[in-house]
């Protein structure tokens, strides 16, 4: 869109909105008071580049580009460099390494239950609470989205659909975005059309059935995450694009760019721009339903994109702490209360939204935890940013458990200490930034900076040590098996421990750690691929070990009947033996009999 065509979109935006508001006034002035509606929007692995409105000259992403125009944009927003940790510091303003989240899989993305979540603060006024599309703290009792304050939830398993964790699509490859079953209030249902359509049209229901207010709507698109599929038509918009060129005035260096990195770009962009047209369908049913000026509605994405294309100049991508993967797009529109077209520079983090939208709609924060984040009201009323004191803030990406001093980073300010080295290593082994001078961290700085590197490594090391000794991490949440008779509970791979990197393998050691209740249980082991007969199947739980023979057929699915467990707490260790294999099941189905 070009700028006149976006001014004359907001014109034509503005002039609608001041009919609904005065048409609807009765309603929304009670509800602006003290309970505005609140609709988040977070998007999968959409870096900071994939916006028009952020200097990408090929993405067509025109709702997108005017509605950051009419917000409050944070110019230095960020998140965590991978997406399970992100959604636990949004939802509970939190560390994610305090809510027990580590990983993304290997049994480190289950939320601590005694967490308490956006939704579960904003249902004490009464809100109504939805959330679609992608949740990834959990996919077994007491983890889920309809355990954690969501009164509605249409939702895809573990970390991405097509995943091995998301077993309702894992078997569709290339079509696992097409026609899904989908997880609704914890039960399969069939879904015709496109994942992130689907999600929208879900949120659309949503705020139609709630406009009265006040709702909380948390719309999470999966999208643009691997793997990269999307209705054709959308292709067919970027199919003579060359995502490597026409960029007038690079900002910093510009990612070399392969045949495969362009051609993922591409499908990048047609995601994005499917994602676009959704976000307009639902900022459309605000207006339409003339609740747009009473709504608090935030747009970001979880991390910064997966594959090589442009970044804004900004260094890494996903999982690094570089900018490049954990400084994203930020946009907060509520036009009853706050002025929009408006930059704040001011460092904000994903663990602000949550104390942020407690103030505005008037709940206390919870006082028996540590909420790291801060209200970001004090800039949202104010140009008078100086009155803000910056706070040193953490990152760090590694598999299973943080690695002490590998990828970690603590910002303050304009000042940034990287750490890629040793666990012993010398303080010139780290990296020191100023962004305010080099916001594409290019110019390392320690030998001259070697004193205040020292210093914030101080903060880096107390905030770690404290981290890494939180309660929930230590001993990890565990699911919970059999509190409802009748009621089939499935451990998927995404949730499995063991072997680090576990995933689609079958000679793999693995486990899933449980709270059984006592009953008798009939046993379900799903296998990637048939197994052979003339093997046992063999169950651990603590001291208690069953087992059973197949003799007679080569399956890919085994059941065992009326396996007695006591109450306990175990690391479920499943597996199919077979001479010197030992196979692990792609999931196990438990059903409590009695």
């Amino acid at each position: 869109m070009t700028q006149t065509g976006t001014e004359n979109y907001l014109s034509l935006k503005n002039t609608v909105r001041l009919f609904l508001v005065l048409l609807f006034h009765s309603v929304t002035f009670g509800q602006s008071q003290s309970s505005p509606n609140v609709l988040v929007i977070i998007t999968d692995d959409q870096g900071y580049g994939d916006l028009g409105v952020t200097g990408n000259p090929h993405i067509k992403t025109p709702v997108l580009d005017a509605f950051a125009r009419e917000s409050i944009r944070f110019t230095n927003f960020y998140v965590s460099p991978v997406c399970a940790p992100t959604r636990a510091s949004l939802m509970t303003g939190r560390y994610s390494l305090r809510t027990g989240v580590r990983d993304t899989y290997n049994g480190g993305a289950n939320m601590a239950s005694s967490e308490i979540t956006i939704a579960e603060l904003l249902k004490q006024k009464s809100y109504r609470t939805g959330i679609f599309g992608k949740w990834h703290l959990g996919d077994v009792y007491p983890h889920r989205p309809m355990d954690q304050g969501f009164d509605e939830s249409v939702i895809h398993l573990s970390g991405g659909m097509g995943q091995v964790g998301d077993f309702t699509t894992w078997f569709q490859g290339d079509r696992s975005y097409f026609d899904p079953v989908l997880w609704r209030n914890g039960k399969q249902q069939a879904y015709p059309g496109y994942c992130s359509d689907i999600f929208a049209q879900e949120a659309i229901s949503f705020i139609e059935a709630n406009k009265e207010g006040p709702f909380f709507c948390y719309l999470s698109f999966n999208a643009p995450h691997t793997p990269l599929q999307v209705p054709e038509k959308y292709n067919q918009m970027y199919r003579n694009v060359d995502p490597s060129a026409d960029f007038a005035d690079p900002k910093g260096p510009f990612p070399k760019m392969t045949r495969k990195d362009k051609e993922d770009a591409r499908k990048v962009y047609a995601m994005v721009s499917n994602i676009d047209d959704n976000v307009g369908k639902v900022l459309d049913k605000l207006e339409e339903s003339g609740i747009a000026e009473n709504t608090i509605v935030i747009f970001l994405t979880d991390n910064g994109p997966q594959q090589r294309r442009y970044v804004a100049g900004m260094r890494g991508r996903k999982g690094s702490v570089y900018r490049g993967g954990v400084r994203v797009p930020f946009y907060m529109r509520f036009p009853a209360k706050f002025d929009g077209n408006k930059d704040i520079s001011t460092n904000a983090v994903h663990m602000d939204i949550l104390p942020t939208l407690a103030e505005i709609c008037g709940l206390e924060l919870p006082v028996d935890r540590r909420i790291d984040g801060r209200s970001l009201l004090p800039l949202l009323n104010s140009n008078e940013q100086q009155q803000w004191s910056e706070r040193p803030l953490f990152f760090y990406w590694t598999r299973k458990y943080p690695e002490r001093y590998y990828n970690m980073a603590l910002v303050r300010g304009d000042q940034k200490l990287v750490a890629n080295t040793d666990h012993d290593g010398n303080i010139l082994d780290y990296e020191f930034y100023d962004l305010k001078t080099d916001p594409w961290e290019l110019e390392n700085r320690i030998e001259d900076q070697k004193d205040m590197a020292l210093q914030l490594k101080e903060d880096l090391d107390k905030t770690y040590l404290e981290l890494v000794s939180s309660p929930n991490l230590v001993d990890p949440p565990r699911a919970i098996v059999g509190a409802t008779a009748s009621e089939a509970v499935v451990l998927n791979r995404n949730d499995a421990e063991g072997d680090r990197g576990i995933w689609a393998q079958e000679e793999v050691f693995g486990k899933w750690r449980v709270t059984i209740k006592e009953g008798y249980y009939k046993i379900r082991f799903k296998f990637i691929k048939p197994i052979q007969a003339g093997g046992r199947m063999v169950l651990e739980a603590n001291t208690l070990v069953a087992q059973q023979r197949n003799e007679d057929q080569d399956t890919d699915e085994l059941i065992m009947e009326n396996v007695y467990f006591p109450d306990l707490e175990c690391d479920l260790i499943p597996f199919y033996g077979i001479g010197s294999k030992r196979i692990f099941p792609f999931w196990v189905e438990l059903t409590r009999l009695n």
